[in-house]
């Protein structure tokens, strides 16, 4: 990207901080008579740094109004000069809309400065026919910027607040809606009852009443031709309202949203200096910069970019010999892309590199004793790679100074994965790979499926749905003790809502009502009690009784004065793995094991083992976690790792023998520390059993179990 393009690109932000640093200024030189040195120094920090940063935008007229500001400071400020300085940072906002050069104002400005700097202390006569400095400007002048586009600052938190209220609008819009639909229901009671009341006047006319039948009949008539004349006046101003609110709503959504080319700026420039480092070369292509998403979304999507960038380098991008000896470029090439994708947007790195290795990958889960080599030989190439999000993962010996130490992919994915985005990967070896991050464009006003559980409201986002429906019974089937439907090709996990999130034992329906959710890679059949169709809601933040609430992401209002409850789909599926969702009889050997494991990959590993045996399985990923887990449910077996962070699986097994509630639950030690020494420090900290996970195999693990807790259901 030229150096233009990346002026133009980082236009808007300097308007911006430009505008911030004139009110500082500003608000110090008001405070300068009788301030202390803090109030010089924070001038002088200011004025330095708004100079430079204006002479590299090229606002070369305000650079030397902020130069002589600068010499002006430093030859003492009083009297009138103090307020020629006043004047001239006050300005500061007006001289962003003269052309970069300076127009008028400027000239003016910088001459009554220098007339400081070269003349006495005080300032010139001042004729007082004169016109203020904002009327200096000639006619042309002032229709110039009359037609520049204008734009102001709007605090987050004031936006926030009228998003809001448009929201609150929509609401109120679709409540107006709801009375219109039972006023039309009233209508339509009235003329059946008109239709009752005609039928009766026939009768009476027939009994000789003519004169009162008429009246009767006339007045029914004019009624009902009134009612339904308003009626249809009135769905049409509410339409119209709500179309108007709804256009409200949007557009406020939409001054939410920055050109993401504010956040790809930097990147081409970033790469080359991290590609020289290492005698590589990169070039950097971004289309899609003018794309917008959420103001309070940018911020927290940096890192994870910048991240990827780096890795690709370190990773990806080979030496320039390597590649010519590929018939490749010397330069990698490295494609950054956004693109709306309904209410989401797609963010896409793409490189033409060496690609990801899933063999190497597998061989790496097996050295590290994560996996053994059956289990890493089972792995589809898609599900090795998936490997690589997991915490410290890495396949270099030792990690690169580019791409960090010890800080893997996974920083990439829980970033992500908390904007309520997904993060996916593919890869070709000697190809290239791509990431491909969705995330939602705005946070303030979103589409959901409004589902029933129990009595109460709760909303799914619309982008993760794929299909709603009803459930077959003769469609389930169970796969390693999970119940499993086949939907568009794959099997997804069937779990039921209501047990899920603590609400109910499951939907009492034969063939209940389903949404296919999906996130990511990875999909789930939510088992729910009903619909009550899909809505744009304004969110709101959930409020101090929900915050922290599992699986909540926001709130949301509804026309019948009821809150429903936004859920996370990334949530919900962490939470379904291994659970069965609609109410099946117990096997008489499956068991509620709880499984502490610092290590994410060891942990699913061994859960995989566990639910193939036809247990329900629940993770913690420390000792202290895993006791609040212990301390508020029952399990009948606990099996911990020994090393983790927080709380240790010698100190966890010594706290659950030690209480009077949890002493009977069985444990077992499962670590890669196995020798005779830390084995009998295991059984001595009062473990039922101790096994080394180079041991760990699914026979091995089913007569532990056998042996802990019996055979008997």
């Amino acid at each position: 990207m030229s150096a233009e393009a990346i002026r133009q690109k980082l236009l808007g932000r300097f308007r911006e901080v430009a505008r911030d640093r004139a009110e500082r200024l500003s608000s110090a030189l008001h405070r300068f008579d009788g301030a202390g040195p803090d109030v010089l120094e924070e001038l002088s920090r200011e004025l330095h740094t708004l100079k430079g940063e204006a002479r590299m935008m090229g606002f070369m007229g305000i650079s030397k109004i902020v130069h002589a500001a600068e010499d002006l400071l430093g030859a003492g400020l009083h009297g009138e000069r103090l307020e020629s300085m006043r004047r001239a940072c006050e300005s500061i906002p007006l001289l962003l809309e003269e052309p970069p050069e300076g127009g008028p104002s400027s000239h003016s400005l910088l001459a009554e400065l220098q007339a400081f700097l070269a003349g006495p202390a005080e300032a010139p006569p001042v004729n007082e026919a004169e016109p203020a400095l904002a009327q200096r400007q000639q006619a042309p002048q002032q229709q110039a910027v009359a037609m520049a586009p204008v734009s102001i600052r709007v605090d987050l938190d004031a936006l926030d607040e009228i998003a809001g209220l448009a929201g609150d609008t929509l609401v109120e819009g679709a409540r107006a809606g709801a009375r219109t639909r039972e006023l039309k229901e009233l209508l339509e009671g009235w003329n059946a009852v008109s239709e009752r009341l005609l039928r009766i006047a026939e009768r009476a006319d027939a009994a000789g009443l003519r004169d009162l039948t008429a009246v009767v009949e006339d007045d029914v008539h004019r009624l009902r031709t009134q009612a339904f004349r308003f009626f249809h006046h009135h769905a049409e101003s509410v339409g119209g309202v709500r179309q108007l609110l709804g256009t409200l709503a949007e557009r406020v959504a939409e001054a939410r949203l920055i050109p993401l080319g504010e956040l790809f700026a930097d990147l081409p420039a970033t790469a080359a200096s991290l590609a020289a480092e290492q005698g590589k070369a990169i070039e950097v292509s971004i289309t899609g910069a003018d794309t917008g998403i959420d103001k309070a979304i940018l911020p927290s999507l940096q890192d994870p970019l910048v991240h990827l960038l780096r890795n690709t380098i370190d990773h990806a991008i080979e030496l320039p010999e390597k590649r010519a000896a590929a018939g490749k470029p010397a330069a990698g090439q490295l494609r950054i892309s956004a693109l709306p994708d309904g209410d989401r947007l797609q963010v896409v790195l793409e490189d033409d590199g060496a690609g990801i290795d899933a063999e190497k990958i597998r061989a790496t889960a097996v050295k590290r004793g994560v996996l053994d080599a059956a289990a890493a030989a089972a792995l589809s190439d898609k599900a090795a790679l998936e490997l690589i999000f997991a915490p410290g993962f890495s396949t270099r010996a030792s990690a690169g100074e580019t791409s960090g130490r010890g800080v893997g992919l996974d920083v990439v994915r829980r970033r992500v994965v908390s904007l309520g985005g997904a993060v996916s990967v593919e890869s070709t070896p000697g190809v290239g790979t791509r990431f491909t991050l969705r995330l939602p464009q705005s946070l303030s006003l979103v589409k959901v499926l409004l589902v029933r559980i129990d009595d109460d409201v709760y909303g799914l986002p619309a982008a993760d749905v794929q299909a709603v429906g009803r459930l077959e019974p003769s469609d389930v089937s169970e796969v390693a003790g999970v119940r499993v439907v086949r939907h568009r090709d794959r099997l997804v996990p069937v779990v039921a809502a209501g047990p899920l999130l603590g609400l109910n034992g499951g939907p009492a329906e034969r063939r209940p009502a389903v949404a296919f959710v999906h996130h990511g890679d990875h999909g789930l059949a939510l088992v729910v009690d009903g619909f009550r169709g899909e809505r744009e809601v304004a969110v709101k933040a959930p409020g101090a009784f929900l915050q922290g609430r599992r699986f909540v992401s926001g709130a949301a209002s509804l026309e019948d004065g009821r809150v429903a409850l936004l859920l996370s789909t990334a949530d919900l599926l962490a939470a379904a793995k291994g659970r069965t969702g609609l109410p099946a009889q117990k096997s008489r050997s499956r068991r509620r094991i709880l499984l502490v494991d610092d290590s994410l990959i060891a942990r699913e590993a061994e859960a995989a083992l566990l639910r193939g045996l036809g247990h329900e399985v629940d993770e913690a990923a420390d000792g202290e976690e895993g006791l609040r887990k212990l301390e508020g449910a029952t399990y009948d077996l606990l099996v911990t790792d020994v090393q983790m962070p927080v709380m240790d699986g010698i100190e966890l097994t010594r706290r659950v023998k030690g209480s009077e509630t949890l002493r009977r639950t069985p444990v077992l030690i499962l670590s890669s520390l196995a020798t005779q020494h830390d084995k009998r420090r295991g059984l001595e900290a009062g473990a039922d059993g101790y096994l080394g996970k180079q041991e760990l195999d699914a026979a091995g693990l089913a007569r532990l179990r056998e042996r802990l807790c019996g055979s008997a259901g």
